[in-house]
């Protein structure tokens, strides 16, 4: 493969990455959200993480865990209690990882 096709690429590769971050951006940095899109736009967030994280909590070897067994199982839901009551990020997530290790020295 020659440079000029390496630097299309990898200036193609910018583009593709930078453009759909940079447009909304300009976009509305001179007008005002749409309210409808503002709430829209707050969930998507937890939205993302809870489907990054189930299948790493449900599933253990391919398979559904829904067991006593399943330490991430408890420990996500002692991390999202936390996380809904004190509307804190690290303070959960710091508990929810002292709960696995302390799960995994005890059984």
């Amino acid at each position: 493969m020659d440079q000029q096709t390496i630097l299309l690429t990898v200036l193609g590769m910018a583009a593709v990455t930078y453009l759909p971050r940079v447009v909304p951006a300009l976009f509305f940095a001179s007008r005002p959200m749409p309210e409808a899109l503002r709430r829209f736009l707050s969930v998507v967030p937890p939205a993302v993480l809870g489907a990054l994280l189930a299948q790493s909590v449900l599933l253990e070897k391919g398979a559904l865990n829904l067991s006593f067994d399943n330490a991430f199982l408890w420990a996500s839901a002692l991390t999202s209690l936390l996380a809904w009551r004190t509307k804190g990020f690290f303070g959960p997530v710091l508990a929810g990882l002292c709960f696995v290790a302390l799960w995994r020295a005890v059984f």
